[in-house]
């Protein structure tokens, strides 16, 4: 496939890069500093492009057969809100493109009904994160939101905690329910979100995933 990837230098974004060069597949990466992410693939295209302004991201997304994005906060405070904003911006060009398959990387918490989770996560572990994350779990509602409200066929996947461990190559998911467990290598969600691009079962969903 042709892919786009937004938040390519980030980390699941490096991730879908690493991973989908891998599996054969043709990659875009739209980054502000493209010295981040230098182009030592044949199959990888670096482009210089701003992932919250829908104009630059025209020329990363057309063409592609799906938008994969490792967007969001660097921070509690990001007055950018990253998720939400690029959302918008890839709604707009994808739709002015014709592109329709859209993954994104969201979290565990918003997962408000705690379906499909433990207790103690559902009734203490959430409250408290949302408590102190409120700025970050806002941004990836209104992100979630934002693509319910296209025409997209979008991809939601809300992870637990990540870790920078070695990726097992393996992960459990629930479609609109999860994540049964409490934590996820970045490595695995980049595999999760490649794997689910063609997963009729996750459009329009979101899937919890775990190790």
């Amino acid at each position: 496939m042709k892919l786009a990837v937004l938040g390519a230098t980030g980390g699941v974004g490096r991730q879908i890069v690493t991973h989908a060069l891998a599996d054969g597949h043709t990659v875009t990466a739209a980054v502000r500093d493209p010295s981040r992410l230098n182009p030592t693939h044949e199959n990888l295209t670096v482009l210089q492009a701003d992932a919250l302004d829908p104009a630059s991201l025209i020329k990363v997304v057309d063409g592609a057969d799906a938008v994969l994005s490792g967007m969001g906060q660097l921070g509690r405070h990001d007055p950018l809100k990253p998720a939400s904003s690029s959302a918008r911006a890839a709604v707009e060009a994808m739709t002015a493109t014709g592109v329709r398959r859209v993954v994104v990387v969201s979290a565990a918490p918003l997962n408000r009904a705690g379906t499909g989770q433990a207790w103690l996560t559902h009734r203490v572990l959430t409250p408290v994160l949302w408590a102190a994350l409120k700025e970050l779990y806002t941004d990836l509602e209104v992100m979630e939101r934002l693509l319910r409200e296209s025409d997209l066929e979008w991809t939601s996947v809300r992870p637990p905690r990540l870790t920078n461990a070695a990726g097992k190559g393996t992960y459990r998911h629930q479609v609109g329910t999860g994540p049964a467990g409490s934590t996820i290598a970045r490595a695995d969600v980049a595999r999760a979100m490649l794997d689910f691009v063609t997963l009729p079962e996750t459009v329009r969903h979101a899937v919890g995933v775990s190790n």
